[in-house]
């Protein structure tokens, strides 16, 4: 089987973001076995805001297609979401409709987030770890998108605190959590990948 693909997406392109961070150390993690993974800005994949009257008046922006392929192309996808107000942040809710609303060549609609397998990682300042951005996150990709998301999920908590000068995880207790996810992921996908 060829090496097995996972996509990181920060839902934040804010500087300093520490969601932005937490991709980053995942992506490190990940990149130490024998995966090919990939890490992208949503700043790279500008979309209007979600209207499915754009779609018919002015086509599907190219973003959306490719934003659609890179999810359909990759074995497993982790999902790094800020918390705004309790829930997901409309940048990267915006993407997900988008993507989700998206098809080619006479897929489904849906069919970009089928077959794969989802995590779930946030970072807050606060003492909830962004924890109630990632509920609404996973009732968004599995009742909204039929997407499989694995159970386990990191929360990093007081996440100003978190990461060391090189944006590695400084707490041993979230450095492990994050492992545990990622092990779970990767047998996920390689059991869905076939």
């Amino acid at each position: 089987m060829a090496a097995l693909k996972i996509l990181v997406i920060p839902g934040s392109v804010r500087t300093g973001s520490h969601n932005v961070r937490l991709a980053a150390s995942i992506t490190r993690e990940l990149a130490l076995g024998s995966f090919e993974v990939t890490r992208i800005s949503l700043q790279d994949y500008p979309l209007p805001i979600y209207d499915a009257d754009h779609e018919v008046g002015s086509g599907t922006p190219r973003h959306a297609l490719q934003l659609r392929q890179l999810i359909a192309s990759h074995h497993g996808i982790v999902l790094v979401s800020p918390e705004y107000n309790a829930s997901i942040p409309p940048l990267l809710k915006n993407a997900l409709d988008w993507a989700s609303s998206t098809t080619v060549a006479g897929d489904a609609a849906l069919a970009a987030f089928r077959g794969r397998a989802f995590a779930l990682a946030s970072a807050s300042p606060g003492k909830f770890g962004g924890a109630r951005a990632l509920t609404a996150l996973r009732q968004t990709l599995e009742l909204g998108c039929g997407a499989l998301v694995i159970p386990r999920q990191l929360s990093v908590t007081f996440a100003d605190k978190a990461f060391d000068d090189a944006d590695h995880l400084s707490n041993a207790r979230d450095l492990t959590q994050m492992r545990h996810m990622l092990r779970d992921l990767v047998d996920v996908a390689q059991r869905m990948a076939g």
